[in-house]
């Protein structure tokens, strides 16, 4: 059986990887939470030869003076009475959850956009708002009741970065205030669940027959790509633009026709290239009439 977190915990285990988990376990410490430990992922090499490098939740806690495993049990014997997962990136075991209660930051409106990309899918799919909560930690993937919840808007033409930025800043207020108020009860929840399955290399991939604003969705995520002359092209910013366009995947100047409007090339990167204005891209490129974007 799990245990209960209890209403006001003191001594954390904190439990996280990304960039996007430093500024709640900053917060915490700041607001004098007791950091037993902190886990995160093991050592990893980037780049052909290269040396090991801690993650950004490593590197931040070591910073912060305080103790790092890449060990999860090692969570288990520092005499903690909660957990904190932030974007950990590994399913927590039954045995540790039912030997130390956890809770969760989750970048959603549980349970829309339960799993590993809950600020990805909810761009992708054009809502009109997200946001975050601090939820119990379970066996089942992100199914706990909510103790607290906030909604923020998604802002017309944001991109991945900024939005998750405001959303790792509310949720870092969020969780302190939760975890020094008292957590309260769970609340369980409500609605219809979705799933928010990692983003896939082809789903950066710009298909031309698609309508303008789902096509910007995807430029906003970072790292679409389309080809030109068979060599990628990436797509850092795009302004959508009302008709009339060129046909999909066709160049008027630096605006390619789509399925239902048109998108004006602000931003791109050629294949094994630095990222450049699309005007300096298509004038060293000089697109031949009838070539395309895509083909």
């Amino acid at each position: 059986m799990l245990k209960t977190p209890p209403e006001r915990p003191r001594r954390l285990v904190y439990l996280g990887t990304p960039t996007a988990a430093v500024p709640p376990l900053v917060a915490l410490h700041g607001a004098g939470f007791e950091i037993a430990l902190v886990v995160s992922r093991a050592d990893k090499r980037r780049g052909r030869g290269a040396a090991l490098l801690p993650s950004p939740v490593k590197a931040a806690a070591i910073d912060l003076g305080l103790s790092v495993t890449d060990r999860l049990a090692d969570a288990l014997g520092v005499g903690a009475d909660l957990g904190v997962v932030v974007a950990y990136g590994r399913i927590i075991p039954v045995d540790v959850l039912e030997a130390l209660p956890m809770v969760n930051l989750h970048f959603s409106l549980l349970p829309r956009w339960r799993g590993a990309a809950p600020v990805e899918r909810a761009l992708l799919a054009g809502d009109r708002s997200t946001g975050v909560c601090v939820m119990a930690v379970e066996e089942g993937l992100d199914t706990g009741g909510v103790y607290r919840r906030e909604e923020l808007a998604i802002d017309h033409g944001e991109t991945l970065e900024h939005l998750r930025g405001r959303l790792v800043d509310a949720g870092s207020r969020l969780l302190v205030d939760a975890l020094s108020d008292g957590l309260g009860p769970a609340v369980p929840q409500r609605g219809e669940a979705t799933y928010a399955n990692k983003i896939t290399p082809d789903e950066l991939r710009l298909d031309w027959v698609r309508p303008a604003d789902e096509l910007a969705r995807v430029v906003a995520l970072g790292g679409a790509w389309t080809t030109f002359r068979g060599r990628r092209l990436k797509v850092w910013s795009v302004a959508p633009i009302p008709e009339p366009t060129p046909p999909p995947g066709a160049l008027d100047g630096v605006v390619v026709g789509t399925g239902s409007g048109g998108l004006e090339l602000v931003e791109v990167q050629p294949e094994g290239k630095g990222r450049i204005p699309a005007g300096a891209w298509r004038n060293g490129a000089h697109p031949a009439p009838g070539e395309l974007l895509g083909s």
